[in-house]
């Protein structure tokens, strides 16, 4: 019950309060669910999330070799595996264990770095079974495109419900297959890696996983709501799906989207910098989703793997200044405090 201006009281429509009861329960089960992840121990997805990121120094960049980023951790990772080995994120909650295709690809281009270095048989067979896993869930969306789905609801500021798809995921597992097929020939790798690629060909709106600004910037959207939020991780993994890609089969088409992105890239990369840390995404909300430390750091290899990619001296610069910005306990520290000011406010 409320009270008028009359100082009569009055009844909500019970459509509010219903409202308000999903919202409470939909917040409890988040803050349960990461409490869970974060404060108990035992295996969570961010076992598998937070390895400590790391360039790959024998990561070639004019021909198809080792992966970009290292991976070690996540080729070995210790949580739970379904009957096939293939790895399961436990999210913990009313989510649980689940197949995540984007851990599925980073754990099989861990084991193919691994295997480039040891030859070792048991790291083929694993980065192929994650390949082979890949080539197998391939599901066509709504408009008839060929995409990674996960099939489980996800909390974000629009939640994603499931099935929904990623650039992130498209431009991970194309990475992995493309090097799938280099090592055995078998052009099931290359068919899968084709039909992921045909994603980054279309717009968001049209069933594809790309956005054009109205500064006719290209951007590969990790998570497909409107207004699009350019996360910058997943932003630039897929990049180099694409690059992968070109890498590949020598595709103008997918040179040329490369370099869109790095320009893109290149022009908005004060945006992502609050000149005392990165910003995970343009959120578009009155306080800004502040990177955590886990991926303040990945940004700055990534930014490292960009200028190798790219001669753009821009991305050695801005990583230098994130660098610093690591550094400084101030820094980190008011960094902290945005983005748990972040968190209570619009989770």
């Amino acid at each position: 019950m409320t009270a008028d201006s009359a100082g009569e009281s009055r009844t909500l429509p019970a459509s509010r309060f219903s409202h308000a009861n999903v919202l409470l329960v939909s917040h409890l089960q988040y803050y349960r669910r990461i409490f869970g992840a974060y404060l108990v121990p035992g295996n969570s997805h961010l076992t598998f999330w937070h390895e400590t990121p790391e360039v790959n120094p024998g990561a070639s960049v004019h021909q198809l070799g080792e992966y970009y980023m290292l991976f070690s951790e996540k080729a070995d990772y210790p949580g739970h595996h379904d009957s096939a080995g293939i790895p399961m994120l436990n999210y913990h909650g009313k989510i649980g264990l689940q197949h995540n295709p984007i851990a599925i690809a980073q754990w099989g281009l861990g084991n193919y770095n691994l295997f480039c270095h040891t030859q070792s048989e048991e790291r083929r067979k694993k980065f192929l079974a994650a390949s082979d896993w890949l080539c197998g869930h391939l599901e066509q969306n709504s408009s008839g495109f060929w995409v990674w789905n996960h099939h489980f609801d996800w909390e974000y500021r629009s939640p994603l419900r499931a099935p929904w798809y990623s650039a992130l995921a498209q431009g991970q597992g194309i990475s992995l297959l493309v090097r799938a097929y280099r090592e055995t020939g078998a052009h099931a790798y290359l068919v899968a890696a084709e039909r992921a690629f045909n994603t980054f060909l279309k717009a968001t709106v049209e069933g594809g996983v790309t956005f054009t600004d109205k500064s006719g910037n290209l951007w590969f959207e990790e998570y497909i709501v409107s207004p699009p939020t350019h996360i910058l991780n997943g932003f630039i993994w897929a990049a180099w799906g694409v690059y992968d890609y070109f890498l590949a089969t020598e595709s103008a088409v997918a040179r040329h989207l490369f370099a869109q992105a790095a320009l893109t890239l290149h022009a908005n990369l004060d945006r992502y910098d609050l000149g005392f840390w990165s910003l995970y995404e343009q959120s578009g909300t009155l306080l800004p989703m502040v990177a955590s430390p886990f991926y303040h750091r990945l940004h700055i290899v990534q930014l490292r793997v960009m200028h190798r990619l790219t001669g753009d001296q821009i991305f050695a610069r801005y990583a230098d200044k994130w660098e610093a910005y690591a550094r400084s306990r101030a820094k980190r520290t008011r960094a902290l405090c945005y983005k748990s000011a972040f968190k209570l406010c619009y989770y």
